[in-house]
């Protein structure tokens, strides 16, 4: 009868609920969707996928550059007019003329150029392309780091949805044992053996617990929606249930917690350094020589689209850049700079990390500790309100008595499962961190 009560009292008094499909829901169905949704997730996808994508753009220290072009021109300059007639293979004595040297008729000149350019040794490239390799790495670590930060907020984030309905479920069964005690009141009161105080107290309780289910209503659909923010859908009419109930998660714990390395984030941060290294050498290895290799093929004619006339060049270059204006050397202070301060900031990190596991080890004992003693306050209350309902029953306890009791007894057990959510919350926060 009592759950007929509930389930006709969540009728009457859900009206943020009512009316909205419900999406029922499991921990794991919620996972195996974040992975693919997950707004964050895709961010940190598209990060991997640019630094990717630049590690690619290195390959042109291996690869030749290829470069075709047309060009035509018309001109009466002496050096312009009398080079395009050689390459056209068009010279004649008459040309060699100072008069026709000094003073050129127009021409027109059309050429056909490929060129090609090949790196041979180039060193400076080498440690870049390292660079960006780690980088790559880095972002693939962080990425990871992001996916269990993500799977910790979501099973927070489903603890506290099933908090709500929790919520919901206790205040309903308060609701249906208030009312059953105010239909014994209101007989009493017309009988004549109470006082009307009796009844108004009873009516502010039963007011009260309204308020507070409509309040949990509430906190169901904005569980629900972060939820659906997390999954990238929208919760427009909808909203979510949890297929499993809140339960306390006991878990032995070793004392004395160990940061452990294999921490995406610490090593992600311990591999930046790697980066830094490569690009402090690559700086210094612009003090090196480079060798690239060249070559072009042409046709030429004084006609377009006429190919007449043809020549190649190939050769190779071997540069040193003696001075840059210490732009070389600023950069190896910089780097050397960033690194130093990359080196103290992975130390600090990790200490933090660890002033962190401890004091999260020290809130799950906590939590745990607060649990067993709400647990033990909400037996206590109930047991109490059931001695005050028999005694009032039998006339020997007043009904402020019998109400203060029923009050205690809700509010302790809803403490008690608000001591459970945050052990599990807790726990799983230490988990993440461990």
């Amino acid at each position: 009868m009592r759950k007929l009560l509930i389930t006709a009292f969540a009728m009457l008094f859900t009206p943020v609920l009512w009316g909205q499909e419900t999406v029922q829901v499991s921990r794991q169905d919620l996972e195996a969707r974040i992975e693919s949704k997950n707004l964050q997730l895709k961010i940190a996808s598209a990060e991997v996928h640019s630094a990717e994508a630049d590690l690619l753009m290195s390959r042109a220290m291996h690869l030749p550059n290829i470069k075709a072009s047309y060009t035509g021109i018309s001109t009466n300059n002496p050096l312009m007019a009398f080079g395009s007639k050689l390459n056209q293979e068009r010279v004649t004595m008459e040309d060699f003329n100072p008069a026709n040297l000094n003073n050129p008729k127009n021409i027109f000149n059309f050429a056909t150029k490929l060129e090609v350019q090949q790196p041979i040794y180039n060193k400076d490239a080498v440690y870049l392309k390292k660079a960006g390799e780690v980088k790559v790495e880095v972002l693939k670590l962080k990425q990871e780091r992001t996916r269990e930060y993500l799977k910790f907020e979501l099973n927070k984030a489903y603890m506290q949805l099933q908090m709500a309905y929790k919520n919901v479920e206790v205040l309903e069964g308060a609701r249906a044992t208030v009312l059953a005690n105010k239909k014994v009141i209101d007989n009493y009161f017309k009988n004549g053996m109470i006082q009307k105080s009796d009844v108004l107290d009873m009516n502010v309780r039963v007011a009260e617990i309204d308020s507070q289910i409509r309040f949990a209503n509430s906190n169901v659909q904005n569980a629900s929606d972060y939820l659906f923010y997390l999954m990238d859908e929208s919760p427009e009419n909808k909203v979510m249930k949890p297929s499993e109930t809140l339960e306390y998660q006991e878990d032995l714990l070793t004392p004395d917690p160990v940061l452990s390395t294999e921490r995406k984030d610490l090593q992600a941060f311990r591999k930046s350094l790697e980066s830094y290294d490569y690009l402090v050498k690559s700086s210094e290895a612009k003090f090196l020589p480079r060798l690239n290799a060249f070559g072009s093929f042409e046709l030429y004619d004084n006609k377009p689209y006429q190919f007449n006339a043809n020549g190649y060049v190939v050769g190779v270059e071997l540069s040193w850049n003696i001075f840059d204006g210490m732009k070389a050397k600023s950069e190896i202070a910089k780097y050397k700079a960033d690194l130093a301060k990359s080196e103290t900031e992975v130390a600090q990190y990790q200490k933090q990390s660890t002033l962190e596991l401890t004091k999260a080890y020290r809130q799950v004992n906590d939590a745990d500790h607060k649990v067993k003693l709400s647990k033990q306050a909400w037996e206590q209350t109930a047991e109490a309100y059931r001695i005050r309902k028999n005694r009032y029953e039998q006339g020997l306890e007043k009904a402020s008595d019998v109400l203060n009791a029923e009050t205690l007894m809700s509010k302790k057990e809803l403490e008690y499962h608000q001591s459970v959510l945050e052990y599990n919350t807790a726990l799983e926060y230490y988990k993440f961190l461990k």
